[in-house]
Formats: structure tokens, C-alpha cells, sequence
């Protein structure tokens, strides 16, 4: 029975089955078990997916590149989802199946085969490692829990028309994995992300089968059924540890009380202990720092009032903050008065309020105003950032009264480097990097998304972290795609740019042969003009695709030898003769390789109808009549190398560089060597406009360094030497690309440090 696309009540859906086949009404008591049993597994179901969302944002914390880091956020967002219709159809499953224990014999309902794990080697690689994983998780139970699980099956085949064996229980392992394996069936993820999740099923909800059947063994006993088996004894917590408890078994007996304290486990409550310890010492360490600023945030109110202080608590000044979070100005409004943006002043006007209304002076407790005087230093840092646009930086001062809310919330804030509200910090500056102030910027997707993640925060935002989770997810598969495209259109970039750096030296080296070969020589004009218009495309193709080694660039040399030589005179009848048997050859030759590069053909019937002339000339020209010889020379005019042939690129145009050169060691050229790809600058354009750009590639033939916009469309090209005079003239300077929240928290800390000393 299936339910997709539809909501089934579980009373319905046995309802549904049990009308199609005789059924036997289940006993009170079984129907007391499975109600129990399913709250249980349902609890279990509830902490996996709670879990699920640190645990794939840990994984891709940790992920080697974007694709895999993308593949798990993509996953929590699925599951996100998908929850609720998962725990619902793992349950419908479980109640299936009570309905088809209730069944007579007589019918044919078989129950969901169970997992098979034969012929391994003939199974695809992916159903291969899940079908392994699941073997060792329901191993791991039977061998766990096989008594107590036997025992319930025992007492239940006392109640059922139909026998089940423990594989068939609904509470084995085996059923209780194909009831999540189904009613999961409609998540697209990978099965890296697939092994996870069954990993926290084992983890969540077959790891406390105990309690599950011992709760089920004891209403049946005290129901009158099989009393007198064998009581299963209870298991130890610190066997639900299996490695643990491995190990703390296989100590000497006579290790001494002490090593074996350092040798046992570590328990969950300790571990967060730990962790709470760890924080709460860096925060102490912060407060040492903050102690001279406290009193900063409090209403101005007589001396004798003052003398009655009494601090609000921390849920008082939450909702505080909830109220001027309502009243944060408008972007356009923050960009205008950035800098007379001060919490720290509104915060205090509103206590005052509150203090004359309730007639007691109200301040911030020291702990909480430690914290509001530390975000307040971040932030101020952060909006004199010169690596953010103005335009950012409005946005996020918007975030101001969310992040304090969090930071008052939980102190991990500020210790731990992968908390959500802070790394959604840094990713949004980040992914901002290149962004540059301009008109249309509003229009900008990316503008736009972070738009809609601060008012998010600032609408529905109260005292759950959560909500940074979710919305740090959803930024980071935006920004995986956005960082996809561009990459694709950069790598496109690059590979333009190493073809013209291809191209450019490949005509350096025909340059280079045809100056060899012509300068200083006096030849017809005709050939002239076709060497360097046309044979020169044909030897460029030819370097381009062969290389200057192959022995198809030396053919093409060896033509251009031999077209030169053609047309000098020659008295030698020797070398009349030589010509003779040159000729057809080298027009074939010349023939072909116009033809492989697109010369136009009407100028190549013109040039072989003068080559022609000339060749003539050249064999006859001691019998020819002077008529003819004098037309000849009319149709040839002859011209004198002398200048050096520069072949240009068709459509480009080169960069103008300064022509100044600076020494070697010169500081300027030593910031250019410092560049590295992937590396922002900030260029000043003119007076007004900033240009921002990523250094994407180092031409290596050529010397060149080209640079893209956020998008990874090409914006400039400079020499080494360009760039070095744009750092002389500081017309330029290397944007700061680390974290910027870890930066702001640097600055703090060594500002507050150097005030104490």
C-alpha cells in the first residue's frame, strides 16, 4: 500500500488494509505495545533529523570542493523537506504491518521481504555499500538485543493468528530499516549522503531497541503472557557504546582505579561540559578586556536615581532588541547615515524610557552589556572596513541587533569559527568581494539575496540560532550555483587568453622567419605582399597546430625558401634548369596551403597568374622578344625591405603601457610578484569609479596578467610592469580576503590589549 502525494491517517491506512483480507481483532495489549513502541520510534525519528542538519553541515564544512559541499547542502535541504512525510510513512509502514500480523493464514499477505544480502558481487557498486551498511546495523542489533527481540516475538505469535519470526517482526531490525528505506524513498541524494542517514537511524533510533522491547516484554508479561520466560538483563549505558565498551572489558583486572578513569569513555554530558568550558573561557578572557567600557550603555538619569540600579535580565533585554529590531532603517536610510548608525545610543534612549516609565533605574546586566560593547567594536570595525562596498555595508549593519541577539543568546558565538551566524557573516562578505558600487547594483541577484536574508532575520528572527542555519544553507547553495557560472565564463576567459598568448607568440616566431628572410632584400612586390598577407596566415596555422619543430613547419619554410629564390634572376642554366623542375611542386605547394587557410581565392588566381610572368621571365629572358620582357617588368614592380614585418592580430588591439622600466628590486614589481591567481585588487579608474577585479590568470608566453569581474568576464589586461607603476602611483591596492569576522574579532581583541597597556 502507498500514499504518495497524499496525507493517510495511520488508523485509516490499517483500516484500508485489514478490509481486503480476513483479520483478526488484535488484543488490547498488542495494540498498547505497538501505540508505545511507534511514540518511541517516532521520538528517535525526531532526534535523527534534528541531528541531520549538523551533522551533512559538518560534512560539508569539511568537503574537499564545491561539488561535494553543494551535494550536502543540497541533502539538508531535501531532508528539510521531506521530514514530515518520511516520519509519517515510516509509521504507516509500522502500522501495515500490525495489520498483516492480524491476518488469518489463509490469505496471502507476505510481508515485506527482508533485505537480502546474497550474490553481493552481482549488485551495483552503490546498492552494494548500502546493502553492507545495513547488514552490519541489523547484525549489530540481533547481537545486541537478539534475546529480548526473540522473546517479543515469542509473545506475540501468542496473541496472532499467524506465526512471525524475528526477520518478519515489526519491531526487528530488519523491518524497522525497510520501513525507513521506503518511506525515505523519495530522496534524491547521492549515496554518500544516503550512508550518513542510515548511520543516524542506527544511531537514533536502533540504538535504544533495549528499551524498546524490554518496555514491550514487560506489558505483555504483566498482560499474563509467557511470564515465566527468562528476564532479558538490563543493558548498561556504556554498552550502547560497543567500541567503548570493548575496550574498557579487554583493561587488566589489576589496572590501578586511577588509569582506568583516564581510560574510560568520554560521555556526551562531559563532552558538552568541555565545550561549555571552552567557551565560556574565551568569553571570560574577552570580558577581562571589556571591563573598562561597562557603564557605556545606560539611561541618563540623576545620581540618586542611579543609586537604585537595577539590571534587566537577559530575556528583558531580548525583547528589547526585538523592539528596535522592528524600527531598523531602510537600506537607502542606513547607506545615507552610515556612520551615525549607533546601537549602543538607541539601545540606551530606550532604557531610559523604560526607567521613567517603571520609576527604577534599569541597566544592562555586566555580562550582557560585555556583549553589546564587543558586537558594537565588530561592527564598527566591519563598517570602516574598506574591503566591503558601501552598498554591503549598509546591508549588514542591518544585521547588527540580530547577531547581538545571538551573541547574547549563545556565547559560542564568538569561539567557535563555524557557528551559523557568524560563518553567514563571512560567506556574504565574501561572495561580495567583487562586488562594486554601482547604479543598477539593486538589480543585482546577489544584492538581492542578501537583501532578503537580512530582513528575513530582522521579520522572523527572535531567540532560535536555527534560523541562521537555514538561511546560511540556502546562501550557500545560491552562492555554489552563482560561483559555478562563474567559474565556467572564467574558464572560458582563461582559455582565451592562453590561445592569444598561443597565437601572439606563434606570430613572434613567423615574424621572425620572414624578416629573416626578406630584410634587405629587393623582390617583387607581388610576392612581397604575399609573403606577408597570406603566407604568413599559413604558417601561423601551421605553428599553432604542428609547433615550430614539426616537420609541416619546416615544409612551410622550405616553400617560402623556394618561392623567394623562384623569382631572383638566374643566368646559370644550371639553375634555369633547377627552376624548371621546381616549379610544379612549388605551385602545388603553395596551392595547398592557401587553400588550408582561407586565403581568398580570386587574389590567389591573381597572384599565380603574375608568378607566372615571372617564372616566364626568368627562363626566357635572354630569347624573349623586349616587347614582351618590357611588359613583364611594367607588370612587376620590385621593392626593398626595409622595414621589420609586424604581423597584427585581426580585431586587437595592443595594451598601452607606460614606457617607464623600473629596476628589478624596485618595491613596486616585488608587490606585483606577491600576486597569485584568485587574488581581488581594487583598481582607482578616475576620480569616482573604482574598478574590482580577481586576477584569474598569469600568461606565462606573454607576461601578461588578465583579471575578471565576480562574473568572470575579462575587465583588464596588464604587463608586470604596467602594474607595478599603477602600485607606485597607488592607483591600485590587493583587496584583504580573509574571514571577515575573524578579522573584525583580530582588530577588537589587539585594540582593546593595546588600550589596557
Amino acid at each position: 500500500m502507498q500514499n504518495d502525494g497524499k496525507v493517510v491517517p495511520l488508523n485509516k491506512a490499517a483500516a484500508d488494509s485489514a478490509s481486503q483480507a480476513p483479520v483478526a481483532r488484535l488484543p488490547v495489549v498488542l495494540l498498547q505495545v505497538r501505540d508505545k513502541s511507534a511514540l518511541q520510534l517516532k521520538q528517535g525519528l525526531h532526534a535523527l533529523f534534528d541531528n541531520a542538519d549538523d551533522t551533512l553541515f559538518e560534512m560539508a564544512d569539511k568537503a574537499k570542493n564545491n561539488v561535494e559541499q553543494s551535494t550536502f547542502f543540497e541533502a539538508m535541504r531535501d531532508l528539510r523537506l521531506k521530514r514530515k512525510s518520511i516520519e509519517r510513512g515510516f509509521l504507516e509502514k509500522l502500522f501495515e504491518a500490525f495489520v498483516r500480523v492480524g491476518q488469518y493464514e489463509s490469505v496471502d499477505t507476505s510481508a515485506p521481504e527482508p533485505v537480502s544480502y546474497d550474490k553481493l558481487a552481482l549488485v551495483p557498486n552503490d546498492e552494494l555499500e548500502r546493502t553492507v551498511a545495513l547488514d552490519a546495523m541489523i547484525s549489530k542489533v540481533y547481537k545486541r538485543d537478539g534475546l529480548a527481540l526473540s522473546q517479543l516475538t515469542s509473545r506475540i505469535n501468542m496473541l496472532v493468528p499467524r506465526r512471525i519470526e524475528e526477520s518478519s517482526n515489526p519491531f526487528g531490525p530488519s523491518q524497522l530499516c525497510e520501513f525507513f528505506l521506503q518511506a525515505g524513498r523519495s530522496l534524491g541524494v547521492e549515496i554518500k549522503v544516503k550512508l550518513i542517514i542510515l548511520k543516524l537511524f542506527e544511531k537514533y533510533v536502533l540504538a535504544d531497541t533495549d528499551h524498546l522491547y524490554a518496555e514491550a516484554n514487560q506489558l505483555l508479561i504483566a498482560a499474563g503472557v509467557l511470564p515465566d520466560l527468562k528476564a532479558v538483563p538490563a543493558r548498561r549505558a556504556a554498552d550502547r557504546n560497543p567500541p567503548a565498551a570493548a575496550a574498557a572489558a579487554a583493561a587488566p583486572a589489576a589496572q590501578p582505579a586511577g588509569e582506568a578513569q583516564a581510560a574510560a569513555p568520554v560521555s556526551t554530558a562531559e563532552r558538552v561540559a568541555q565545550i561549555d568550558e571552552s567557551v565560556q573561557e574565551v568569553f571570560g578572557s574577552l570580558q577581562s578586556l571589556l571591563h573598562d567600557l561597562r557603564g557605556t550603555v545606560a539611561p541618563k538619569l540623576d545620581s540618586a536615581t542611579s543609586s537604585t540600579a537595577q539590571p534587566i535580565s537577559t530575556n528583558d533585554l531580548l525583547r528589547l532588541l526585538s523592539h528596535l529590531q522592528q524600527y531598523v532603517p531602510s537600506p537607502q536610510a542606513v547607506e545615507t547615515h552610515l556612520d551615525d548608525y549607533d546601537l549602543r545610543q538607541q539601545l540606551e534612549q530606550l532604557l531610559t524610557r523604560v526607567s521613567v516609565k517603571s520609576g527604577k533605574y534599569r541597566v544592562v546586566g555586566s555580562i550582557d552589556e560585555d556583549v553589546i560593547n564587543l558586537v558594537a567594536m565588530l561592527f564598527d570595525f566591519i563598517l570602516q572596513d574598506r574591503n566591503l562596498p558601501d552598498s554591503l555595508k549598509a546591508l549588514i549593519a542591518r544585521l547588527q541587533i540580530p547577531m547581538l541577539k545571538v551573541a547574547v543568546v549563545d556565547k559560542s558565538f564568538f569561539s567557535r569559527g563555524n557557528h551559523p551566524a557568524r560563518r553567514l557573516l563571512n560567506e556574504i562578505a565574501s561572495a561580495a568581494m567583487g562586488w562594486g558600487n554601482r547604479d543598477d547594483y539593486q538589480r543585482d541577484s546577489l544584492y538581492t539575496r542578501i537583501e532578503q536574508i537580512v530582513q528575513r532575520l530582522l521579520n522572523d528572527f527572535v531567540d532560535d540560532p536555527a534560523l541562521f542555519t537555514e538561511l546560511l544553507v540556502d546562501f550557500l547553495a545560491f552562492n555554489n550555483d552563482e560561483r559555478r557560472r562563474s567559474e565556467l565564463l572564467e574558464q572560458r576567459t582563461r582559455d582565451a587568453e592562453e590561445g592569444r598568448a598561443r597565437a601572439e607568440l606563434a606570430r613572434h616566431i613567423v615574424e621572425q622567419e620572414l624578416n629573416r628572410r626578406l630584410l634587405g632584400k629587393t623582390l617583387p612586390q607581388v610576392v612581397v605582399q604575399l609573403l606577408q598577407e597570406a603566407w604568413s596566415r599559413v604558417l601561423l596555422l601551421t605553428c599553432l597546430k604542428h609547433g615550430a619543430s614539426s616537420p609541416e613547419w619546416k615544409a612551410g619554410l622550405d616553400t617560402m625558401d623556394q618561392l623567394i629564390w623562384s623569382v631572383e634572376p638566374h643566368d646559370d642554366p644550371e639553375e634555369r634548369l633547377r627552376l624548371l623542375e621546381l616549379v610544379p611542386g612549388l605551385l602545388k605547394s603553395l596551392r595547398d596551403g592557401l587553400t588550408s587557410s582561407a586565403f581568398d581565392p580570386f587574389a590567389t588566381s591573381q597572384f599565380f597568374n603574375r608568378l607566372e610572368t615571372l617564372h616566364v621571365q626568368s627562363f626566357h629572358q635572354d630569347i624573349v622578344a623586349p616587347e614582351v620582357v618590357n611588359a613583364a617588368v611594367r607588370d612587376t614592380t620590385m621593392v626593398e625591405v626595409t622595414d621589420q614585418i609586424v604581423l597584427a592580430a585581426p580585431g586587437e588591439s595592443m595594451p598601452l603601457e607606460s614606457h617607464v622600466r623600473l629596476a628589478d628590486d624596485d618595491a613596486s614589481l616585488l608587490q606585483v610578484d606577491k600576486l597569485r591567481p584568485g587574488c581581488w585588487v581594487e583598481i582607482q579608474e578616475d576620480e569616482e569609479n573604482k574598478l574590482r577585479c580577481k586576477l584569474t590568470t598569469i600568461i606565462e608566453q606573454t607576461g601578461k596578467y588578465i583579471f575578471v569581474n565576480r562574473t568572470g568576464m575579462k575587465v583588464l589586461e596588464k604587463t608586470r610592469m604596467g602594474l607595478a607603476v599603477e602600485f607606485r602611483r597607488g592607483s591600485i591596492r590587493i583587496l584583504d580576503d580573509a574571514l571577515l569576522f575573524d578579522r573584525a574579532l583580530q582588530s577588537v581583541v589587539s585594540k582593546l590589549r593595546n588600550a589596557q597597556q
